[in-house]
């Protein structure tokens, strides 16, 4: 099978993708993600850049490296905007602000804390198995164990980790030894977090590129994402909402009541955005066909939240989510990420009153769907 776009390692040249935005593939290490699109948006003032990848100094001169190939130099960089709080989007934001004072803009609910750190990968745990089933076909005969490939690159926490989740389990928690060197880097200022100069709302316009772009609040992923709309040239800067081939991923530990849902609501309302010809993902290739690709995003989810209530008639009985997730999720998978996409399933269904919760003596939550 072949290997998914959106784990492609980057590409060094750049590409122009519609008309004065160009495409700069930034590499990355994360679980089922090979690279994370920075958009240069030019203008008679130098650019605009959006998602500048993770922190660290090889996405620093990866980027300088790109914007060099556009004929365009760090202090050019006028503008960073940021699709939504996690690291691959947001890392070198803050260099930018020391090295070309640029303003950075984000949704004004823009939050690096406790809920969203403990969101974990970009990606559903789905499409990560996938691509790990991939890899292992193709080297098939190496000596290198398979979860090395990915291993995930946490951004360093702004605040302590621990605690218990919302359905009883542990929350995230890194090595001490890297703990041990965020403090350090937090205590030598070599911290990673931009001051967000701009706060954006649903419906904001902003001058980009030389024209009028249009923010879009769409909330599931993250509580903060937003797309921009180019309505001049057709097209859809789309940050994770909307992928290629592959699905974000839906965490239970959300600042969103009910993440699924709004994520489901915000599908709905960039497929029907009039005049799009053009999605600009922020990993994977350009396409066409939004409602497409927003209808078999959905269909995926309605599929697993299906096969939930097919678990819980099985069980016969309440069953927390740690049991609903040995269902769904091969044994190699079980863990926080894989019970906090459960859990968010499990609690849409509730929240539409096609599931019971009670609590289990141990303080548990347990469910019964269907």
């Amino acid at each position: 099978m072949a290997r998914r776009q959106e784990q492609e390692p980057a590409r060094e040249e750049i590409s122009e993708v519609a008309p004065g935005i160009l495409r700069m593939e930034l590499p990355i290490r994360l679980p089922g993600l090979g690279h994370v699109n920075m958009y240069a948006l030019l203008d008679d003032e130098g650019a605009a850049v959006l998602d500048p990848g993770l922190p660290g100094p090889a996405t620093w001169r990866a980027i300088q490296d790109r914007l060099k190939q556009a004929g365009l130099r760090v202090k050019d960089v006028h503008t960073v905007l940021i699709s939504h709080s996690h690291p691959d989007h947001f890392g070198c934001a803050v260099r930018f602000q020391k090295e070309s004072g640029a303003n950075v803009v984000a949704h004004r609910r823009f939050s690096f804390g406790p809920v969203q750190v403990s969101q974990g990968p970009e990606v559903s745990l789905d499409d990560i198995e996938a691509g790990r089933r991939e890899e292992e076909r193709g080297r098939e005969g190496e000596d290198e164990a398979p979860d090395e490939v990915h291993q995930h690159v946490h951004a360093p926490p702004p605040v302590p980790w621990g605690g218990k989740t919302p359905w009883g389990g542990d929350r995230p928690r890194p090595p001490l030894k890297r703990r041990i060197q965020w403090r350090l880097m937090k205590l030598l200022g070599k911290g990673f977090l931009p001051t967000i100069t701009q706060g954006v709302e649903h419906g904001d316009e902003l001058r980009l590129g030389g024209r009028e772009m249009f923010v879009f609040h769409t909330p599931g992923h993250t509580a903060d994402h937003f797309c921009l709309h180019d309505p001049e040239t057709g097209t859809l800067l789309a940050g994770d909402h909307v992928l290629p081939s592959i699905t974000p991923h839906i965490s239970g530990l959300s600042a969103t009541r009910d993440p699924l849902a709004s994520f489901f609501y915000s599908l709905d309302r960039v497929a029907e955005i009039s005049g799009v010809g053009q999605v600009l993902p922020a990993h994977g290739h350009p396409f066409d066909d939004l409602p497409a690709r927003t209808e078999a995003i959905k269909r995926h989810h309605a599929e697993r939240l299906a096969r939930v209530k097919e678990i819980s008639r099985e069980y016969g009985r309440p069953a927390s989510t740690a049991e609903f997730t040995r269902h769904l999720f091969a044994q190699r998978n079980w863990g926080s990420m894989a019970d906090s996409e459960t859990y968010a399933h499990l609690e849409h269904l509730r929240l539409l009153g096609e599931a019971e919760r009670s609590e289990g003596g141990d303080g548990v939550p347990l469910y019964v769907a269907g």
